[in-house]
């Protein structure tokens, strides 16, 4: 018998540390695979940061030895899950289902950072390339493998990648399903930075701090305008750069800001 989704098994860790949020899957059944109850559970996440005005910045982890293997061979295999029923009901469990989870990290208001742990295969690479900032330990391994399975991309690689390491390289990728190191992955542009297995996480939340020491709103609208720029053309992105600024200038923390700096102390920011 299948478990309901309120029944479902917890599956995406969530902790919070000051003004940082860390997820962590937390699936050692499947190897942190794809499934219902992690889409589930990572969208909840990110509708829950956005409403949570005081995190600053969100961590995608993992925990054992692997970041996410991607899609679950077993239903591959028996025709179940994303793969059961026809074309038109495959591509609605799609459009529901895991690209719910391309959405979600899109539309969340504060930066990701992705610590890659281990292998991100397939899914799991793609889940990556969604977060804002990747730093990879030393045992990760990438791979853009669909094709080796004779898949397409259906989670939102295509979209993600290309923007994360260029037209070409993305091609390569997704073209020979090939698996990269994560040094081999530093040298494309994939990851920020390549760290020992027991120092990612702390390299992470590292990486936050330096974000989060500045003001909440601040955060929020730089992140979402660095995502809007890079889709529209110039007089729409300046546009909305002036309507964030407007908005961003009437804030009691961007007035403190400037008067920690005038004042030469450090600012003490209130969240408004």
């Amino acid at each position: 018998m299948s478990l309901k989704p309120d029944q479902e098994p917890t599956v995406l860790q969530i902790q919070k540390e000051g003004p940082v949020a860390i997820l962590t899957i937390d699936d050692a059944r499947t190897r942190n695979a794809l499934s219902p109850a992690l889409t589930r559970q990572l969208v909840a996440a990110c509708a829950d940061i956005n409403a949570d005005t005081s995190i600053k910045c969100a961590i995608l982890t993992a925990a054992g030895s692997v970041f996410c293997a991607g899609g679950n061979l077993k239903d591959m295999y028996a025709r179940s899950s994303h793969f059961a029923g026809n074309a038109a009901e495959i591509r609605r469990t799609y459009l529901t289902g895991v690209q719910t989870i391309a959405r979600a990290l899109y539309d969340l208001e504060v930066p990701i950072i992705a610590a890659v742990n281990g292998p991100a295969m397939g899914a799991g690479m793609d889940f990556a390339t969604m977060c804002t900032l990747r730093i990879a330990s030393e045992k990760a391994k990438f791979a853009e493998s669909f094709i080796k399975l004779g898949l397409t991309s259906a989670a939102g690689g295509a979209w993600f990648l290309t923007r994360a390491i260029g037209q070409q390289r993305a091609a390569e990728m997704a073209l020979t399903g090939e698996t990269i190191d994560a040094h081999q992955a530093l040298n494309i542009g994939l990851v920020l930075k390549v760290v020992a297995p027991d120092a990612l996480l702390d390299e992470a939340k590292a990486l936050a701090a330096r974000i989060t020491c500045h003001p909440a709103h601040s955060i929020r609208l730089n992140t979402r305008l660095l995502r809007e720029s890079a889709r529209l053309d110039l007089p729409a992105a300046l546009e909305i750069a002036a309507a964030m600024q407007a908005v961003v200038q009437q804030t009691d923390d961007q007035y403190e800001a400037v008067a920690a700096v005038v004042e030469k102390r450090p600012a003490n920011y209130v969240g408004r």
